[in-house]
């Protein structure tokens, strides 16, 4: 395939058709995704129109919102209205509050209202991401009576492969598959074939209604209000989309990062020192810690100089021990494996590891330090080994957990965070060790 940046700058309508044509939409995505914008906006342009919008709304809502400014008006009209209403929202969330009023106002009144809907819960919330677009059946219907009802409103919803069973004032009684209604008899009482239904409210995270979805294998989970009155459903798509958000944010905060929020290689220079440059100040902050507490042990540095010898070892064993134990346990608490209430249990389990792990790193350790600085500053460091290493465990395991507790994202204090901390308490342990055994 020919270079689609090479074609859009040289403006060869035909040839960017032809070679899009050999492409579905998750490779054109990506595509567009490694382009400048000027050049994405021609490719884009490009696209057959029933294409076209397949592509626009599996893009991320920051290229969307680069790519409606290089497009006519009435395009841009268009592809807002042609959106569904969750996707629509997000790629309002994107673009500054003129251009969305703007937009707003050139939709119908249905479309409008839908999407004002969505706008008004939290950003990240179930309510913000659902579909209002959603099929649903009366309990009291027969099966054949909510098949009809199914055929009827189909054109209106974005999924009827799951529906949600309403009782009075369109509370939420249960859920049926229309694979359920296909193979049961007509005449069966709907009430006889549902299933008890999992719900989310809509002001919960957008996270947990994800899960929810994956952990339940679900193709959609009905939006309830706090009187679990039906609102609209969150998809199998949806879900999978936040899930990968989710996870790339927690990636690059865990790695002392901000996330990119779109294609690394649609993200400029400037962009990416942004991202990074924040975090590093801040760890640089933090790293003066580490500095003070050599400041403070000068002396004991200038009695025995060979313990200097194993400082960068030391702090880096640390880091790299509290560091695994941090992104371990944000892990198991990102799946649901563990709770605040388990914190005891992980905090003696991580303790026990560390401890463990010491003895290892310090057996290991003792021969070869003993060839280089003798025995006593081989004990010294054996034993700081072993100290560190519980010690950094411990505090992997508890940070993230507390961070959690008081509504702190635990990846933004989880590696990075914990590294600098147990740096400096690590250097701590082992002058104090040092001066024990050594009788400094």
């Amino acid at each position: 395939m020919e270079d689609l940046s090479t074609l859009a700058r040289a403006g060869d309508v035909r040839a960017l058709r032809s070679a899009l044509a050999d492409l579905d939409v998750p490779a054109v995505v990506d595509e567009l995704g490694r382009l400048d914008p000027i050049a994405r906006a021609v490719t884009f342009r490009a696209l057959p129109k029933d294409l076209s919008l397949a592509v626009f709304e599996d893009l991320d809502p920051a290229i969307q919102g680069e790519l409606l400014e290089g497009l006519r008006e009435d395009a841009v009209r268009d592809l807002i209205a042609d959106l569904d209403p969750d996707d629509r929202a997000s790629l309002l969330d994107e673009l500054p509050a003129g251009v969305t009023a703007r937009l707003l106002s050139g939709l119908d009144a249905r479309e409008r209202a839908m999407t004002t809907v969505l706008l008004g819960y939290p950003s990240r919330s179930a309510g913000r991401r659902m579909t209002p677009q959603v099929v649903s059946v009366p309990v009291s219907a027969t099966v054949g009576q909510a098949l009809e009802h199914v055929r009827r409103h189909e054109p209106d919803a974005e999924t009827i492969y799951t529906l949600p069973v309403l009782g009075a004032g369109r509370r939420v009684e249960g859920v049926v598959s229309l694979r359920r209604l296909f193979v049961t008899d007509p005449g069966t009482a709907v009430r006889e074939v549902m299933s008890d239904p999992v719900v989310v409210g809509a002001g919960e995270d957008q996270e947990h209604a994800a899960r929810v979805v994956r952990d339940h294998g679900l193709v959609a989970v009905p939006v309830v209000d706090a009187e679990d009155r039906l609102l609209g459903v969150f998809t199998v798509d949806d879900a999978m989309r936040v899930l990968e958000h989710e996870e790339s944010e927690d990636a690059a905060r865990a790695a002392a990062t901000e996330p990119l929020r779109r294609p690394y290689l649609s993200t400029t220079v400037l962009g990416l020192v942004r991202s990074r440059a924040l975090w590093l100040l801040v760890l640089i902050a933090a790293a003066t810690l580490t500095v003070n507490v050599l400041d403070h042990f000068e002396e004991t540095l200038a009695q025995v100089v060979a313990l200097a010898l194993f400082v960068p070892l030391l702090i880096g064993t640390a880091g790299n021990t509290g560091a695994q134990a941090a992104t371990t346990v944000v892990r198991a608490m990102a799946v649901g494996d563990v709770r605040f209430g388990d914190l005891p249990r992980v905090v003696g389990r991580e303790c026990l590891t560390g401890l463990l792990l010491g003895l290892l790193l310090g057996a290991v350790g003792f021969v070869p330090a003993t060839v280089v600085a003798g025995p006593q500053i081989a004990l010294v460091l054996a034993l700081a080994l072993v100290a560190v290493c519980t010690l950094a465990t411990t505090t992997g395991a508890l940070t993230p957990m507390i961070a959690r507790r008081v509504g702190v994202d635990p990846a933004v204090v989880s590696a990075p965070f914990i590294t600098t901390f147990v740096d400096a308490t690590g250097l701590i342990v082992y002058f104090l060790i040092a001066q024990a055994v050594l009788g400094l």
